[in-house]
């Protein structure tokens, strides 16, 4: 005879899952990003499998499977969907019934996801990265950096909500200092040799690259050309001179995605998201590569340095 115990079924100490929240979170793939958000969770307490269920689904460039993987989320009974960067127009235009908590660097309002930033609206809220003040910012600071500039390439991704107002703001500012600015643009993998030919064929000494999702997947090719051609880069995220750029200016993903937690927090509670402004960041870092600066043969004014958040020798 088998006697079955409660040990041996593993049911001693064993927590009821029926009233533990659950979170969905669909995102490109696995990243320091996601390791963030899951922080910013422990930071309120929840512990993965403990107070908090959370799962999990990676795209991995298949977007024609985003339809898919949400739905799978759903059949779950997840009472929070989270998607992550440039997932998150897409995913809040399919979900209509559940809370959708976003951290994207687009431009939520003219994705469409929200009616305003401070007015959400519906079941959607979030962190967005996005502020086009920084755009002119980023070309005085480049100017700055290198004063011999004069013509600076923009490499951007059309198909990045807010792209068009942050080339407008950088056009202004170019305009001011007498810049004569070209934008190129990529919206795939494949599209980044023809931007970097016609770079090239600009004769640009500067490249400032809107920081998206597409941008960050080829940072290091980026640097990569920027550093061959001996031109002074600017990312807008600090990982873009982790990977060889000459110097960011940006708001801190892995703070931003931390933050994602406060709105996930918030709804469980009880708040409801059209009640939750969408959040900026308000404090930027501006990171200098020195070693990038050596190897083009640049020499950092002082007065640049000593503003760095954080300078990488």
């Amino acid at each position: 005879m088998i006697i079955f115990t409660l040990a041996s079924l593993g049911l001693v100490n064993a927590q009821p899952t029926a009233n533990i929240p659950r979170i969905g979170i669909i995102a490109p793939g696995k990243s320091p990003q996601l390791d963030a958000l899951r922080q910013g969770l422990r930071d309120f307490g929840y512990s993965e499998g403990q107070n908090l269920l959370i799962d999990y689904r990676y795209v991995e460039g298949r977007h024609d499977r985003i339809p898919e993987l949400v739905a799978q989320l759903l059949d779950l009974k997840i009472d929070i969907i989270v998607p992550m960067g440039p997932l998150a127009p897409v995913v809040a235009r399919i979900v209509k019934t559940i809370p959708v908590v976003f951290g994207t660097s687009s431009d939520p309002v003219e994705a469409g996801i929200v009616a305003s930033l401070a007015r959400p609206g519906g079941n959607t809220t979030g962190m967005t990265f996005f502020a086009s003040v920084l755009a002119g910012k980023r070309v005085e600071l480049l100017k700055e950096a290198v004063p011999a500039i004069s013509r600076i390439g923009v490499l951007a991704n059309p198909n990045h909500a807010g792209e068009s107002v942050e080339f407008a703001e950088t056009q202004a500012a170019a305009n001011i200092m007498t810049l004569s600015v070209q934008r190129h643009t990529a919206q795939v993998s494949d599209d980044f040799a023809g931007a970097f030919s016609a770079l090239i064929k600009q004769r640009a000494n500067g490249l400032i690259t809107f920081p998206d999702a597409l941008m960050l997947a080829h940072r290091k090719e980026i640097a990569e050309f920027a550093a061959k051609r001996r031109l002074a880069s600017l990312g807008g995220w600090s990982e873009f001179a982790d990977a060889g750029g000459l110097m960011t200016y940006g708001p801190n993903l892995t703070n931003s995605f931390r933050r994602v937690a406060f709105y996930v927090d918030k709804i469980l509670r009880g708040a409801k998201p059209a009640d939750l402004p969408v959040e900026q960041p308000t404090k930027f870092e501006l990171v200098i590569n020195l070693k990038t600066a050596k190897q083009i043969g640049l020499t950092i004014p002082p007065n640049v340095l000593a503003r760095a958040d954080k300078v990488i020798k």
